[in-house]
């Protein structure tokens, strides 16, 4: 058995990369690191990091043309400014839309283009770190179980039967995330998650306090350094 993780280089990701290689061995996993316009190269680098930590092969694909037309706030084309508060009161404010940083189908591209990779290079299952805090409220409908299984249902049957999409962390949260990357042993030291790419994290952005709370919860200081 191989396993495709979509590796981002945050908290989510990669802890689902260290479940797949306590799953099937390091030999058997391949991380894909996806370049979509982002606004800043911190994740990449973080993803170059945790990869060479794990020993795994590590595989890019640039997807920035086919976002190019959005202006979402995560994207280096956008005038959007990225929002400096909780997703809980971001969602309160949407009316049950995503939130201003949901990048369009953003996970249903990339698990359709990592499908043709996974096919290609051999791998069973493609992993991807979606989990509940995401999907609440519509945040990020690409997050949701719902989601998930109509695409590993759309990809089993569009691949011959060859590959299937798995969320290991779909009905989690982000505690529960944590939790499991801490008996993991995972180098969280080395990941990114803020939506802002300065030298240090703004601890301001919906996906810093989450991960801010997520480590609180679990008795643990995150090892990363925030700007306050």
């Amino acid at each position: 058995m191989k396993i495709l993780v979509l590796l981002s280089g945050g908290v989510d990701s990669t802890t689902a990369l260290a479940k797949a290689i306590e799953k099937v061995g390091k030999e058997n996993v391949i991380a894909l690191s996806i370049i979509y316009g982002q606004k800043h190269d911190r994740e990449i680098n973080s993803c170059i990091e945790v990869a060479k930590f794990y020993g795994v092969e590590h595989l890019y694909l640039d997807l920035t043309m086919i976002f190019k037309y959005s202006n979402c706030s995560l994207l280096k084309q956008s005038n959007g400014k990225i929002p400096y508060e909780s997703y809980d009161e971001q969602v309160r404010g949407s009316n049950g839309t995503p939130v201003s940083t949901y990048v369009p189908f953003r996970n249903g591209l990339f698990l359709s283009a990592s499908a043709s990779i996974a096919i290609s290079k051999g791998c069973d299952i493609i992993y991807y770190g979606a989990h509940s805090d995401d999907a609440c409220g519509n945040a990020y409908p690409d997050c949701s179980p719902e989601f998930t299984n109509f695409m590993n249902k759309a990809i089993y049957i569009g691949s011959g039967n060859q590959v299937h999409v798995e969320g290991p962390f779909v009905n989690c949260s982000k505690k529960d995330i944590v939790k499991e990357g801490l008996r993991l042993h995972v180098p969280y030291n080395l990941t990114w998650s803020c939506y802002e790419g300065r030298e240090k994290a703004c601890g301001k952005c919906g996906t810093c306090i989450d991960r801010k709370h997520a480590f609180k919860e679990n008795g643990m200081e995150d090892p990363i350094e925030y700007e306050e």
